[in-house]
């Protein structure tokens, strides 16, 4: 039986046509056939949400899934002991097989905690067979995945060209839509994870873009931390007419008014990870910049290895870190606080479903509960002892909601998660390659530290 009818919840359908409220949503295969109310279908197999929040699944349009293994070792760190740590010494380490374990166990994580489609900004694939194990990892988990394909950042050694100065390999991004990637309709699509003015030179900015733009491919890229390579670059690459929809910048603190305002009328898109800027030292995430330039964020966990997995802490940082950034400033101006919140939670809801597919290229088919679009559906479990009384069930979600509230996670129409169960049947033998994965690889951070 193809067909899904999923009754008596409250759907959040993120779509202002259909709006919210007691909703059916018909599944047909791996589309979303209709919603509305008291729908009646025969044929169809009947998944009963009484109790339940009805929403898109969410969207993760930043992380690097591959730092799975190393969960907590960077809690305490700032970018300089990041960079030196992770990207010029622990990031060595990996095999082709310790990208696939961490890519799998933190695609599976995400499922299990609502996200049904992922940004995996992956920057630690020195050779061909890293990258095709990450792919191998997220095929494996049947999450709905953009793979931004990056390059590695180590330190360089006597005679080697710093990665700022190495353009992304044609090669193999031809390579993997030749092999890996020739449809663009699958569920896991190709994307590049590009230096960017801000970590390269601008001759390697410009071959980027270009390469980017030539096979229509989303380029991501980091804007934050460290002093830009190229402090004009954005500039430049705009004057070229290089910067559109398809450019996805992370992070953006550093940014000038007038480059973001430049940058958002070229269509650029942001995705901030609030809790792992202020942790690390990016600064305060832009949000509220964004919002005051009349857009808004999609969002993204970004490291495992420093914090959480899930994307409700990480709506629930944003949402709070710029409120307190608005009551601040309003105190010093107004001498008092605004009379309400000036950041709501459905825009936070709004940032991890819409805002997600834009970043990710992907509006067309996800971020909504809309017919036609793909059958990306969560229910939220609301009559816990964590959620009850249900007074407004999109506070509910980004307030209360946690990873334990997510009862069923549907990916183009297919279970992954039933009945507050993930449907993996291999996930204790992974859990122990995991743990071996991360043992290795943690123990030579202790030598590397030795050796300083």
């Amino acid at each position: 039986m193809t067909r899904k009818l999923i009754k008596g919840g409250y759907v959040v359908s993120m779509d202002a046509r259909i709006g919210s409220g007691e909703l059916d949503v018909l599944i047909d295969g791996s589309r979303i056939a209709d919603v509305a109310h008291d729908l009646a279908v025969d044929d169809a197999e009947p998944v009963d949400a009484r109790g339940c929040i009805v929403l898109p699944g969410l969207v993760n349009a930043h992380m690097h899934t591959w730092q799975t293994a190393l969960r907590g070792l960077a809690a305490n760190w700032t970018l300089p002991q990041y960079f030196r740590s992770v990207h010029a010494g622990l990031a060595a380490l990996f095999t082709p097989d310790d990208l696939y374990i961490g890519t799998l166990a933190g695609a599976l994580n995400q499922l299990d905690c609502g996200t049904t489609t992922l940004g995996d900004w992956c920057h630690n694939n020195p050779t061909p067979a890293h990258t095709d194990r990450a792919i191998d990892g997220l095929t494996e988990a049947g999450i709905r995945s953009v793979f931004l394909h990056g390059s590695p950042k180590p330190d360089p050694k006597p005679g080697q060209k710093h990665f700022s100065e190495i353009p992304h390999p044609r090669a193999e991004i031809e390579r993997l839509l030749k092999q890996r990637f020739a449809s663009r309709d699958a569920l896991v699509t190709l994307g590049m994870a590009i230096l960017g003015p801000h970590y390269s030179t601008y001759d390697v900015s410009e071959h980027d873009f270009q390469l980017a733009r030539e096979y229509g491919l989303i380029a991501s890229m980091h804007c934050a931390g460290l002093e830009a390579k190229t402090p004009d670059g954005w500039e430049r690459l705009a004057d070229e007419g290089l910067l559109d929809a398809h450019t996805n910048v992370v992070h953006g603190n550093n940014l000038t008014d007038a480059q973001l305002h430049r940058m958002l009328d070229c269509g650029v898109t942001f995705s901030l990870a609030p809790e792992t800027e202020m942790q690390q030292g990016h600064g305060h995430p832009i949000t509220g910049r964004l919002r005051d330039a009349g857009h808004a964020p999609s969002l993204g966990v970004d490291l495992e290895s420093s914090i959480a997995g899930d994307m409700f802490t990480v709506a629930r940082v944003a949402l709070a870190s710029q409120r307190a950034l608005d009551n601040a400033a309003s105190r010093q101006t107004q001498g008092q606080l605004p009379a309400t919140s000036t950041l709501s939670c459905n825009d936070a809801l709004n940032w991890i479903t819409l805002r997600g597919a834009e970043a990710l290229g992907l509006a067309d088919r996800i971020g909504s509960l809309t017919p036609g679009k793909q059958a990306d559906v969560v229910l939220l479990r609301a009559d816990t002892l964590n959620m009850r009384p249900l007074h407004d069930p999109v506070a509910a979600v980004i307030m209360q909601g946690a990873p334990a509230n997510v009862d069923t996670v549907l990916v183009n129409g297919e279970f992954r998660k039933r009945h507050g169960k993930l449907l993996y049947t291999s996930l204790a033998r992974r859990l122990d390659e995991l743990d071996a994965s991360g043992q290795r690889i943690a123990a030579g951070l202790n030598d590397l530290l030795a050796a300083h």
